[in-house]
């Protein structure tokens, strides 16, 4: 018997994918003559978004908003170390060059890579990026141990993932001062619930926040911190 084409295969499971933008195009320019030569003329997004790389948590869909209304970076975990280089990128264009006014961290209960980060195996190249995610179990050692169910501790978890990663935005010397500047961007943290759709907002205090952080982050002369 003679094995299939592999190769044929994959790339015929791709034709939908072309069939389904030419859709797309038809459908936008029924709704809109011009939003092609509009969406080439520029981007101006009020919003950056960070969130997790999981296939289920589209980011423009879940906000309903439509292409070039929102600038997005994902990866796993919606993490920000401040040593990675591509989110510090992304965050310093977007405050800096688009002027975004809201910077959403956006996190998704049932998240793998939380899980992955709560497993304790040697997980090779993954190891030193969940460190992240249990470093921040450690700074919050003491709420979640007191919660006694498993997954309301996974669950907490994934919202203190999330406001840490504000903090670390928040660190920024491109936030810092733009928001010294001009009052904005405003930092936000939410977490999408894949079994409802909807978002919830962690309600982050971004001013309260910015307080505590430029105490002994600030990056930003001439704000009334101390230091």
């Amino acid at each position: 018997m003679a094995k299939p084409n592999i190769n044929r295969y994959l790339r015929q499971s791709l034709d939908h994918i072309f069939q389904n933008n030419k859709k797309w195009v038809s459908s936008k320019k029924q709704t809109d003559a011009s939003f092609f030569d509009k969406l080439s003329a520029g981007q101006s997004p009020d919003y950056l978004y960070i969130g997790c790389s999981d296939s289920r948590v589209p980011a423009n869909e879940i906000m309903g908003l439509e292409a070039g209304e929102v600038f997005v970076h994902r990866n796993i975990a919606n993490l920000v170390p401040n040593v990675d280089l591509n989110v510090m990128s992304v965050i310093n264009y977007a405050v800096r060059h688009l002027k975004v006014k809201h910077i959403i961290v956006c996190g998704h209960y049932n998240c793998g890579g939380v899980k992955a980060a709560l497993t304790p195996a040697d997980l090779g190249l993954l190891n030193p990026w969940l460190r992240n995610i249990r470093d921040v179990y450690r700074l919050h050692e003491k709420e979640l141990d007191a919660i006694p169910e498993e997954h309301a501790r996974y669950n907490r978890l994934i919202e203190l993932n999330v406001m840490e990663s504000c903090r670390n935005i928040i660190k920024t010397a491109a936030v810092q001062q733009s928001y010294q500047e001009n009052q904005y961007p405003i930092v936000h943290g939410w977490v999408f619930d894949l079994g409802d759709g909807l978002l919830k907002d962690l309600k982050v205090d971004f001013e309260a926040e910015l307080a505590n952080v430029q105490k002994i982050y600030c990056l930003s002369p001439g704000s009334n911190s101390e230091h």
